[in-house]
């Protein structure tokens, strides 16, 4: 009787663990393929928009932030109604005015207004060595901290490592290290 309780036990073991893998497989990676659509489209590489949402939401396109951030990559509805904007097309501008949150918690539109929003504040970094860890920073605390951790340094000189350390927000800065470590680590995170 012992032995079959321990056999069920570890058998039981065994099925939780591969269904804990599976399921947070697929949790990781059920957008794939609109993170890489969308990803192209802005010419950012898709494991740094992967490593971005995984950090924002672990991939939970219903999440609402704190702050009112909406979704995927948790963009914000001045962000979307600003995007809707820009594009010209009366119908986005029409749901962002009408209700942007169910417009964001649409997963392929989330990413892509967050791309987008990224690729924007990006250009404002471009070249510089600290560019990713700097569009990561305005990312999540605004391009006014990036400017301020900035101010007394050439950023065009100024290295990933020295800028990750001027972050004076501390959620900003493990923010900005664990994305960059994740998307750094394996290029197979995908």
């Amino acid at each position: 009787m012992f032995r079959y309780l321990i056999s069920i036990a570890i058998i039981g073991a065994i099925v939780s663990a591969s269904g804990y893998f599976f399921f947070r497989n697929y949790l990781e990676h059920r957008y794939d393929e609109l993170i890489a659509r969308q990803a192209r489209v802005f010419n950012i590489d898709e494991r740094l928009v992967w490593s971005t949402i995984y950090e924002e939401t672990w991939f939970r396109a219903w999440k609402i932030g704190a702050d009112a951030e909406v979704g995927l990559m948790q963009v914000t509805p001045a962000v979307a109604r600003e995007w809707a904007k820009e594009t010209g097309l009366k119908e986005f501008e029409r749901q962002a005015a009408e209700n942007v949150n169910e417009l964001l918690l649409d997963p392929e539109r989330n990413i892509q207004v967050g791309c987008w929003y990224f690729e924007k504040l990006r250009e404002r970094y471009r070249g510089r060595p600290a560019e990713t860890a700097m569009t990561l920073a305005a990312y999540n605390a605004g391009p006014s901290r990036v400017e301020e951790w900035t101010k007394d340094a050439d950023p065009q000189s100024l290295s990933e490592n020295d800028f990750v350390s001027r972050i004076g927000i501390a959620s900003t800065k493990a923010y900005v290290s664990s994305i960059l470590e994740r998307y750094r680590a394996d290029p197979a995170i995908k």
